[in-house]
């Protein structure tokens, strides 16, 4: 196991130093797309996904980074833990709602219609 021997000054240096990393390999991408546009364009999207590969590559190393890898981990583990319902349980529920909706719908379209006739009794119009 690494035992991390730096300070939190120095490692929000460090952070900010990679965090700045990730952001010029982020605008190589721009600009190298832009500068190099008579290129052949598979050459340029290689070259564009193994910069922005690297640029994740960078941004992993940081301490938010750490955190999110560790976040979509566990996220991960919680999504198989999840029982998720048969095409048939599915399907009838999905049935449900929409005549759940459609009644709601009539109902209030009759409450409305009601509501209107009463205010042009009562106004005249």
């Amino acid at each position: 196991m690494k035992v991390d021997t730096e300070t939190p000054n120095e490692a929000g240096k460090s952070d900010a130093l990679k965090w700045i990393g990730v952001f010029a390999l982020l605008a190589a991408i721009v600009a190298g797309n832009h500068l190099y546009s008579d290129m052949n364009v598979v050459w340029r999207a290689l070259a564009g996904v193994v910069l922005f590969g690297s640029a994740l590559g960078v941004a992993a190393l940081t301490a938010k980074g750490k955190q999110f890898i560790t976040f979509a981990r566990e996220s991960r583990m919680e999504v198989r833990k999840v029982v998720w319902p048969t095409r048939q349980e599915a399907t009838r529920m999905t049935l449900t709602v929409l005549a759940v909706t459609v009644v709601t719908a009539l109902v209030l379209w009759v409450i409305d219609g009601a509501l209107v006739h009463l205010i042009g009794l009562f106004t005249g119009v």
